[in-house]
């Protein structure tokens, strides 16, 4: 194990706390750098520096970090496949891969994200870090920082709480179609969700994922495998089918209107509320439309409010809405903007939602 110290400087001394940074890589080099490179900033200060995962699983056990810089391809056991303990031994700590390895494309970032990372950022060269590096990786370490832990403000109107319904509780008989809603940190809840869904499961599902255009076919196929169904982006006049599952593209709105076979995908690219592309609210606001009480809306991890509003459509229409739980979210902005509105059915880790759909379609 190898380990740089980075002591706080003088002037820092009573200075506001600054977010703490841990570093796991196993070039001395890399840590070195972006040790000063965070030793720089007026946020962050490197909490420990250390070269491989064993090392780094041992210290989060003693120690609390805000912030895990880990990189993918070190000896041993590598970052990918370490991700979900690292995660899990972070306690809440916000994992960014930085790594040569992010630059192979969608794919590898899509894994990463799906296994618990919070973002990814292609690490250059040892000759090639300079200024516009350290510009960008002390924004996403703010970014990340910044992530609130709790709803968003400037949200749906926030209601007086009410006690959270369980699984028993919920009754989704008759439901005919699933529509999700998920940003950031909603990779990893749909691989958690998707999970445990049995692969007899025969109603369609729809998903709007906050994700630029060009990561959309890999998402398909990486959704297809999670829940071993067939997955395909949406294009317009799409026929909506049994057993299969929808994604929004990256450029438009998935929205779902009747025709003489049952049901069918429009996209839009109207300006939404959310001022998200995709959006979550156009989905469910025609999905209440078109299905009204037998459909069923789920909200994941996600920053902003996007999908408030729909999820208020879908209630009206009686609709239910299940929404992830804030202690399992990377950031419960979307989710919980819809549990303090008062429009979730029930508050539940992604896992247990998987469940409930999975025992709802089963019906």
């Amino acid at each position: 194990m190898t380990s740089q110290p980075f002591p706080q400087s003088p002037e820092a001394v009573g200075a506001p706390a600054r977010g703490q940074v841990l570093i796991v890589d196993d070039s001395v080099v890399a840590r070195s750098v972006l040790g000063r490179m965070i030793e720089g900033t007026q946020r962050f200060q490197v909490a420990a520096a250390l070269s491989d995962v064993r090392a780094a699983l041992d210290y989060l056990s003693r120690e609390r970090v805000d912030i895990i810089l880990l990189d993918i391809a070190m000896p041993g056991i590598d970052g990918l496949t370490a991700l979900p303990d690292v995660v899990a031994a972070g306690q809440g700590a916000k994992v960014l891969i930085v790594s040569s390895s992010a630059d192979e494309g969608a794919a590898t970032t899509l894994q990463a994200l799906a296994l618990g990372a919070a973002d990814t950022l292609v690490k250059p060269g040892v000759g090639a870090f300079g200024g516009r590096f350290a510009e960008v990786l002390e924004e996403r370490l703010a970014r990340l920082l910044d992530m609130p832990s709790g709803p968003a403000t400037a949200a749906c109107p926030v209601v007086a709480p009410t006690p959270k319904p369980t699984t028993a509780a919920v009754q989704l008989d008759g439901v005919q179609i699933v529509a999700i809603g998920a940003s950031t940190g909603g990779i990893h809840a749909l691989s958690q969700l998707f999970r445990q869904i049995p692969a007899g499961f025969q109603l369609p599902i729809l998903v709007t994922q906050h994700l630029p255009p060009s990561f959309m076919s890999y998402f398909a196929t990486q959704l297809a495998v999670l829940g071993s169904r067939p997955c395909d982006v949406a294009v317009d006049r799409m026929r909506i089918r049994p057993g299969r599952i929808i994604i929004a593209p990256g450029e438009a709105h998935l929205k779902v209107v009747r025709t003489s076979e049952g049901a069918a995908i429009r996209l839009s690219t109207d300006w939404a509320r959310s001022g998200c592309m995709p959006s979550v609210d156009p989905m469910f606001d025609s999905v209440a439309e078109v299905f009204g009480a037998r459909a069923l809306g789920v909200v994941l991890s996600g920053m902003g409010r996007d999908g408030c509003e729909g999820a208020g459509r879908l209630v009206e229409a009686g609709a239910k809405v299940l929404v992830q739980d804030q202690a399992t979210s990377v950031v419960w902005g979307m989710p919980g903007a819809v549990a303090n509105a008062g429009r979730a059915s029930a508050v539940l880790p992604p896992e247990e939602i998987g469940r409930l759909i999975g025992r709802g379609g089963a019906r």
